[in-house]
């Protein structure tokens, strides 16, 4: 009996090839598919173009037919739309999750069911295993490629529809078998950053989508000292693009506020400013079933590559989640995401939308009423 249809989404990277090699090698009818979904040409050649060239060439080797899929139109509503306005609030959006839940599997994965397809696979280094009769987001083998903090927010619905043919793979094998196969993407370099800024400066991307305003840098006791280019620019944790000269350990960001189009900073990379353990998280999305009792313990990430974090889940009311940490977080940033673990299993997250009081203003408090009580 002929094994099902399956679409892989191919990026011209060394990852979605194998991904297509594999599933071709275990006998699934296989169809490559690109997709497009920036417009924006880089020096005048348009790198869409020449990563299409690669996925031509492997396809080609593999055996495989292949399409082109644009979906320009859908990523500039659901996708930069939303990261633009993010970036306005003096949030940190990151668009490589929203990617994954509007485009790639929704869009991308009701087109490629359009066509026939049993299911749709990508290159991701994630798992998606049957734990007690249900479908669950499992982190790949690789732990410094593990992506599951970026599929977070995928129903538990849509992974019955989804095949990650290399996440129990370590990168290095990967490697491995494109360079036996002969595939161009063997020692193509992993694509990293924002998909639609790519190698381009961040800031001269952005004032070419954004209005802002110049502003001062200011301490959290008021003191002014230089001037910022637009709050936009700016991430909570900062240090690097300040230039902020004079004495001592190095200034990070530690705040802002839109109203004074202010940027507040600090100096060290340990300033109390920069720790809080607590947070609201809106957008929640759990894969599964929601906790019965809280508190709910569990680990979590609030970034990529970091290292799994004890926490509490203190409540959910009405689609927001209320997040206690073990340990003291730093640089907790609005707009990215936290990301919920029990083990190896991610079960799913929900968008940063407050901090709670930092270390910084707690201690400050503390003196104030010191005073008034002296």
């Amino acid at each position: 009996m002929a094994k099902p249809t399956v679409v892989v989404g191919m990026s011209g990277g060394v990852d979605s090839s194998v991904s297509a090699l594999l599933l071709k090698q275990q006998g699934f009818n296989v169809i490559g598919m690109f997709m497009k979904n920036w417009e924006e040409e880089d020096d005048g050649v348009c790198p869409a173009a020449l990563d299409f060239e690669d996925v031509v060439n492997v396809c080609n080797k593999i055996g495989i037919p292949y399409y082109s899929v644009n979906f320009v139109k859908e990523y500039q509503t659901q996708v930069f739309d939303h990261f633009l306005k993010e970036c306005l609030a003096g949030n940190t959006p990151n668009p490589d999750i929203l990617c994954n839940r509007e485009i790639k599997f929704q869009v991308f994965l009701e087109k490629a069911l359009e066509l026939g397809a049993d299911f749709l696979a990508t290159g991701h280094y994630c798992q998606n295993l049957l734990l007690n009769g249900r479908q669950c987001l499992v982190k790949g083998k690789d732990p410094q490629k593990d992506q599951t903090y970026f599929l977070h927010a995928i129903k538990e619905q849509v992974l019955d529809k989804v095949l990650f043919p290399i996440g129990h793979l370590e990168k290095a094998e990967v490697r491995r078998l494109a360079l036996e196969a002969g595939l161009v993407t063997a020692t193509k370099k992993d694509s990293t950053g924002i998909c639609f800024i790519g190698k381009r400066n961040f800031k001269e991307f952005l004032s070419k989508h954004l209005q802002y305003e110049p502003g001062n840098f200011e301490t959290l006791d008021g003191k002014v000292i230089g001037r910022h280019s637009g709050i936009p620019y700016y991430t909570i944790g900062q240090r690097k693009g300040l230039a902020i000269g004079g004495a001592g350990d190095a200034w990070f960001v530690v705040g802002k506020d839109l109203v004074r189009n202010v940027v507040y900073v600090e100096q060290g990379a340990l300033h109390p400013a920069l720790f809080a353990d607590e947070l609201i998280a809106k957008d929640l999305t759990f894969i599964g079933d929601l906790p019965r009792q809280f508190p709910f313990q569990c680990k979590t990430k609030i970034r990529y590559r970091q290292l799994d974090q004890p926490a509490v889940i203190e409540s959910i009311e009405n689609g927001k989640v209320h997040v206690r940490f073990l340990v003291p977080q730093r640089a907790i940033t609005t707009g990215q995401s936290v990301v919920f673990y029990n083990d190896e299993v991610c079960l799913g997250g929900a968008v940063i939308e407050s901090v709670g009081a930092t270390y910084h203003a707690r201690n400050k408090q503390l003196s104030q009423e010191l005073v008034a009580v002296d």
